[in-house]
C-alpha cells in the first residue's frame, strides 16, 4: 500500500496555503492598490528560486471524521530564494490573515526565519505588512488570559545586525513589533502612500486626544525625515529594486568581503571639477554632482537623503570596487553637523565598518551646528558618539578636503590614529575655528582700541587670510597632498586598489547600533 492519500492531502493543504486569507480579503487587499505577500515574493526574487518553509502552518478546521475541511495558513511566509544570483532569507507578512498580526505559529516562524539568516550567514529582506507582534486584543479571549511581552525573536534580530546584510521595505500599515522590525535594519524603504508606520495606529492614538489619518500620524513624509526609514518610493517594484540594488553592494554576510562589479569603460568628464566650488566662502554648491562624477557612472546610491541633510551618505563604486562615501553639503547648516546628522552618521559608518568597505569622505565641515536650538538638541552628546563612531573604524579611509574643515566635528574627518588617505583642493581651507567668527574674540582688544574699529578688523582679517592658504599647511606637512581637483578619480582609484587588500572578513568586536 502507498502513500499516495496522505501525498494527496499534502498538496490539498499546499493548495489551502495559496489560497492565504480568501478570495474576498485578497481582493480587497488589491483593491487598496497592494501586491499580496506571494506577488511581493515573485517580484523580488529570482523567477523560480523560493522555497517555502513551514507552508503548513496555521489552523486547521476539520470534519467530523477528522479530515481537514479548511485551513486558514500563518500570516507569516518564510523561505530562501535567489537575489541576483545569490542567496538570500525572505520573510513576508501576509495581510489577507488577520491583517498581519501575529497568530501562534509566527512567532515561531519569525524565530525560525531570523535564526536560519544568522546561522546559514545569508542577507535577511523583511517584506512587513502588519503588526508582527502579539495579535490583537481578541487574543484575551481566545487564550482566556493575557500575554506578557516578550520577543524570542529580538535576539536574532539584535545579532543578525551584525552578521548580515537586512533589508526591510514597509509595505502597508506597520505598527509595534512590525515597525521595530522595519527599523533594526540596515536599510528601509517605505512606498509614499501605502505605507504607514507607527508605534500605535489611529483608533489607539484617538484616546489620547489626538484624531488623525494614517499618513498623518506615520505617513512616509514623516520617518524619512526624522531617519527611522531610509528611503521612500513611488511603488512597491521601485522597493524591490532598492531592496536588490542595496544588497548588490554588500558581502552575502560578514565572513565574505564586498564584490567588485565591473570596471567601467569610461568615467565622467573630470574637467568641470577646477570650478565646482565656488571662490566665495558664502555660496553654496551642489555635492551630489561632484560625488557622481568621482565615483563609477550610475553607481551612487544616496541612502536617508531626507534627514540629517548636512551629509550626503552612500553606496558607490569606483573602478568597479564597492565604497562607502560621505560628502559634506553645504545647502544645510553649511555642512555643520547637528544632531540627526550626527545620528545619520553613525549609523552609516557603523554599516561600512561591519561590511568591511572602505570609505571616501569629501569633506566641506563648518562644525557642530551652534546657537541654542543647537545646544538644547544635544548635538554635542550626538556629535562625540560619531567621532567614536570614527574611531572605531578600521577600514581603509580616504578623505578629500573640498573646502573647509573647522573645530571639532572637522577633526572626525579620518581616524587619526592610524594610516589614512588626505588629500585637500586648492579650494580648501582649515583651523580650529572660522576668521570671521574667532577674529572678534582673540583681537577683541586691539579692535575696541583703534580708531577705527572697523577697518582694524578688516585689516586682521586681510593679514589673517594670507596666511591660510592650504600651501603654508603643506610647506609644514599638516596636509599630505594638495592635488587639482581633476585629479581626484585617479588618485581615488589608487586607493581602492590598494585598499582592496588590506579589508578582512570576519565579525567586528562591536556590535552594529540599528
Amino acid at each position: 500500500m502507498s502513500w499516495q492519500p496522505e501525498v494527496d492531502e499534502l498538496q490539498w493543504r499546499k493548495q489551502l496555503a495559496q489560497q492565504m486569507g480568501g478570495a474576498e480579503k485578497v481582493q480587497r487587499h488589491k483593491d487598496a492598490g497592494k501586491l499580496t505577500v506571494r506577488e511581493r515574493i515573485e517580484a523580488i526574487a529570482d523567477p523560480g528560486s523560493f522555497q517555502e518553509i513551514g507552508a503548513l502552518a496555521g489552523s486547521g478546521q476539520y470534519d467530523a471524521d477528522g479530515k481537514i475541511a479548511g485551513l486558514r495558513p500563518s500570516n507569516l511566509v518564510i523561505g530562501h530564494a535567489q537575489i541576483d544570483a545569490r542567496p538570500v532569507v525572505l520573510m513576508g507578512d501576509d495581510f489577507t490573515v488577520r491583517g498581519g498580526a501575529n497568530d501562534g505559529a509566527v512567532g515561531d516562524k519569525l524565530v525560525h526565519a531570523e535564526r536560519m539568516a544568522g546561522d546559514l550567514r545569508l542577507p535577511v529582506v523583511r517584506l512587513v505588512d502588519g503588526t508582527g507582534g502579539g495579535g490583537s486584543v481578541r487574543n484575551i479571549e481566545t487564550k482566556g488570559h493575557t500575554l506578557l511581552p516578550e520577543m524570542r525573536v529580538w535576539q536574532h534580530v539584535v545579532e543578525n545586525m551584525s552578521l548580515v546584510p537586512v533589508v526591510s521595505l514597509a509595505l502597508g500599515s506597520v505598527a509595534g513589533m512590525g515597525a521595530a522590525r522595519v527599523a533594526a535594519s540596515h536599510y528601509s524603504v517605505m512606498v509614499k502612500g501605502l505605507s504607514q508606520l507607527f508605534n500605535a495606529g489611529p483608533p489607539i492614538v484617538a484616546h489620547i486626544g489626538q484624531q488623525v489619518s494614517k499618513n498623518e500620524l506615520g505617513g512616509s513624509q514623516i520617518h524619512t525625515r526624522n531617519g527611522v526609514v531610509d528611503d521612500e518610493v513611488d511603488t512597491e517594484a521601485e522597493a524591490f529594486a532598492r531592496a536588490r540594488r542595496f544588497l548588490s553592494y554588500l558581502p552575502t554576510s560578514v565572513f565574505e568581503l564586498p564584490p567588485r562589479g565591473a570596471a567601467p569603460a569610461a568615467s565622467a568628464d573630470q574637467q568641470w571639477l577646477l570650478a565646482a566650488i565656488p571662490r566665495d566662502a558664502r555660496s553654496v554648491y551642489k555635492i551630489r554632482p561632484i560625488v557622481q562624477t568621482l565615483v563609477d557612472p550610475d553607481s551612487f546610491m544616496e541612502l536617508g537623503g531626507k534627514w540629517g541633510r548636512a551629509l550626503a551618505t552612500g553606496l558607490a563604486r569606483i573602478d568597479g570596487w564597492p565604497v562607502a562615501v560621505l560628502a559634506s553639503d553645504p545647502y544645510h547648516y553649511g555642512g555643520g553637523w547637528d544632531r540627526a546628522t550626527s545620528d545619520k552618521l553613525i549609523r552609516f559608518v557603523d554599516l561600512a565598518q561591519v561590511f568591511h568597505l572602505p570609505v571616501v569622505n569629501l569633506v566641506d565641515v563648518a562644525g557642530f551646528q551652534i546657537g541654542v536650538d543647537a545646544e538644547k538638541s544635544g548635538v554635542m552628546r550626538s556629535g562625540v558618539r560619531a567621532l567614536a563612531a570614527i574611531y572605531q573604524t578600521t577600514v581603509p579611509w580616504c578623505s578629500i578636503i573640498v573646502r573647509r574643515a573647522y573645530g571639532v566635528a572637522a577633526a572626525g574627518h579620518q581616524h587619526m590614529g592610524r594610516h589614512n588617505w588626505r588629500y585637500a583642493w586648492p579650494s580648501a581651507n582649515w583651523g580650529s575655528l572660522p576668521i570671521e567668527g574667532g577674529l572678534e574674540v582673540a583681537y577683541k582688544a586691539e579692535i575696541e582700541a583703534a580708531q577705527d574699529p572697523g577697518r582694524k578688523r578688516a585689516e586682521i582679517e586681510q593679514r589673517l587670510r594670507r596666511l591660510t592658504s592650504p600651501f603654508r599647511s603643506a610647506e609644514a606637512f599638516v596636509i599630505e597632498d594638495i592635488i587639482d581637483p581633476r585629479e581626484t578619480r585617479a588618485r581615488l582609484v589608487d586607493f581602492v586598489h590598494l585598499a582592496a587588500r588590506l579589508r578582512q572578513p570576519g565579525q567586528q568586536a562591536f556590535g552594529i547600533r540599528p
